[in-house]
């Protein structure tokens, strides 16, 4: 089947013209026609005709001699909070308050993409705002989890990990801002890879956080994964934290045998870890000391003050980036008789329960008599994370450990319990608040056939090596085969 091909491989088989880019769009957007209506993944979508015309206009430079891009030809989704100009695609953030806008701009990460000749077919749906972990606080209802329909694919960027599970895309782009790329990616059975804080541009990415934020690549495999991410990484300037260089390849041969990874006795707690989970990290945990790999268990010790102190920040820094959608600028806007009542019912009414609840609380951590009691306290923790975990990964060549608590649960299961829901990002915020890089892999499935994902993290700027000890894994392993059966019967 042409989707069981690498990214790579797809591209090499279209510049040689083995393969007709027309072919592959024609089979994405299939596969969009037969299961979009059905898992509610694509928030808006470039027509087919307009898809296929691109694609010929590859395969004509193609047939001239002309060169082409890295990712030629490759139809990839963008997750609805990552700016792309075109006439046809809305950039939304899966909100009431952004319905209908479209962006005048391209963020540096699809002008990227277009540069090397990627079709951007549609943006996906996501938690409000990139605020949730299971894709069902979006305003135009949940994606449905493609291994079983009556649970969630994760968040927030559930709607991009579930195209590319399902194949109505090959890759796509999501935001990570606490596990957002990597825990739906581990729902969904896929490859989820969230780089160094700056390696990808986060200009023309609506911000929740921005000192956690980051934009990561959502595919099936970490190969696929490490193709995509050098194709749009790079130095920009219109973005301040953009790292001063462009990563360099790894370029070294990986020995599993040389390699040093540490797991953390709090990962392994049964209380917080559900069963089937525990089972899948130390299998998989035991499957590297068998290849030689040197694997210790290691108390970090502060673990526990982790998600309140990120939590504290994610809301701060959300409550003041999301104080421009006031109805006046862009956006709904429900005309009253005052400017205060305008600003009320224009973001009363765009706003959801999920978002609000984050601002109140964001502008109270900020609140004078609060800041330095909560904010303040927030970063100290933050500094004292990061210098610990900087300390480790100079010792240990990787952390390892579970993406998520559970296996994806039902539509429902924790709206009640918004403590809950937060808790599912236990394993995933250390990378976003430390700055490290990050991959979730699939490792397994649970007694109810649901994917389990594994995750290992690097010291920062050393993303290349993590990807490629991640794909070593892989070309040893089969977990990141089996497809959803409910699209692939």
């Amino acid at each position: 089947m042409i989707l069981d091909f690498s990214l790579s491989q797809l591209v090499q088989k279209i510049q040689t013209s083995e393969l007709d880019p027309t072919a592959l769009v024609n089979l994405v957007y299939d596969r969009i026609e037969k299961f979009d209506q059905e898992l509610n993944v694509y928030r808006s979508l470039v027509p087919r005709e307009i898809s296929i015309k691109r694609a010929q206009q590859i395969g004509k430079k193609i047939s001239n001699g002309e060169s082409v891009g890295q990712l030629a030809g490759l139809p990839v989704a963008i997750k609805d909070n990552i700016s792309i100009e075109d006439p046809n695609l809305t950039t939304g953030c899966s909100s009431k308050i952004l319905d209908g806008y479209h962006s005048p701009y391209d963020a540096t990460v699809v002008k990227s993409l277009k540069e090397q000749d990627a079709l951007v077919i549609g943006t996906t749906n996501m938690d409000e705002f990139a605020m949730g972990s299971s894709n069902e606080n979006s305003s135009y209802g949940p994606t449905l989890n493609p291994w079983d329909s009556s649970r969630v694919p994760g968040g927030s960027s559930g709607g991009a990990a579930v195209a590319v599970a399902t194949g109505m895309a090959v890759a796509a782009l999501g935001s990570d801002t606490g596990g957002s790329v990597r825990q739906p990616a581990s729902f969904c059975g896929i490859t989820g890879f969230k780089p160094t804080y700056g390696a990808l541009s986060r200009y023309g990415l609506v911000a929740y956080g921005s000192s956690l934020d980051q934009v990561g690549c959502l595919t099936r495999t970490a190969e696929d994964s490490a193709y995509l991410f050098d194709a749009i990484q790079g130095v920009d300037t219109k973005d301040s934290t953009s790292l001063a260089q462009r990563l360099d390849s790894y370029d070294g041969q990986i020995d599993l045998r040389s390699l040093k990874f540490c797991l953390p006795n709090e990962y392994l707690d049964s209380e917080t870890a559900s069963g089937d989970v525990l089972e899948a990290t130390i299998s998989l945990a035991d499957w590297l000391g068998k290849q030689g790999a040197t694997v210790e268990k290691k108390s970090l010790g502060f673990l526990d003050c982790l998600i309140p102190a990120y939590y504290v920040i994610s809301f701060a820094e959300a409550s003041s980036n999301l104080g421009r959608f006031d109805g006046i600028r862009y956006g709904v806007r429900r005309s009253s008789g005052s400017l205060d009542e305008l600003y009320k019912k224009s973001r009363d009414s765009g706003f959801g329960i999920e978002v609000k609840r984050r601002i109140m609380l964001g502008t109270f951590v900020l609140s004078a008599g609060y800041y330095e009691s909560y904010y303040g306290k927030a970063n100290q923790i933050r500094t004292f994370i990061e210098k610990k975990i900087h300390a480790l990964l100079a010792e240990f060549d990787f952390l390892i450990g579970p993406v998520s608590p559970g296996v994806p649960f039902e539509f429902g299961e924790k709206n009640d319990n918004p403590l809950a829901m937060y808790l599912e990002d236990i394993y995933s915020v250390l990378a976003n608040f430390t700055r490290c890089p990050a991959i979730s892999m699939p490792a397994g499935m649970s007694k109810e056939k649901l994917p389990i994902g594994f995750q290992l993290m690097s010291k920062p700027l050393d993303d290349h090596r993590l990807l490629k000890v991640c794909a070593e894994i892989q070309a040893k392993t089969d977990f990141h085969i089996p497809r959803p059966p409910l699209c692939f019967s």
